[in-house]
């Protein structure tokens, strides 16, 4: 077998790069929900708002809090995947699996722009998050785009 092409091995750069800068997101975002929830919540949302979000009895403060803490530990898992994703130097894996990268970040944007829109707590929160969902798939888009235009040069 024959050692991989340079323009190969940048392409691999650029997607161990990007999955690690997105491993270290996931992972170092969902431990701070898994931990420190409350705090992470009144930063993100005002006091406010975060009184809102933890429900009005205790029953519901549990129940919350254990759903937000799974979803954190949903998030740090996700992070764990994307770091051992980063290690595979298959370019036709790269690709697929950046497109539904793409494919994913389109859909929380899209459910925030459908579902969280709508909800009175958080309606002032969901453009700031949909900027940060645009920003986290362009880094995939800009890999494909770099992936293809390697391809056909």
């Amino acid at each position: 077998m024959s050692p991989p092409s340079p323009s190969s091995s940048s392409s691999s750069n650029g997607f161990f790069a990007i999955c690690l800068l997105h491993s270290a997101i996931a992972t170092s975002c969902g431990a701070l929900m898994m931990l420190y929830l409350d705090e992470l919540s009144a930063l993100g949302h005002g006091a406010e708002t975060a009184g809102k979000l933890r429900g009005s009895t205790p029953h519901d403060q549990l129940l919350i809090q254990v759903s937000d803490s799974f979803a954190g530990l949903l998030l740090f898992v996700v992070g764990a995947l994307l770091f051992m994703v980063a290690f595979v130097r298959d370019r036709d894996f790269q690709v697929f699996f950046a497109k539904g990268c793409v494919l994913l970040h389109a859909a929380v944007a899209l459910w925030r722009v459908l579902v969280e829109r709508g909800l009175e707590d958080l309606a002032s929160d969901w453009p700031r998050q949909l900027v940060g969902d645009f920003v986290l798939s362009m880094s995939w888009v800009l890999f494909l785009v770099y992936t293809w235009n390697e391809k056909y040069d």
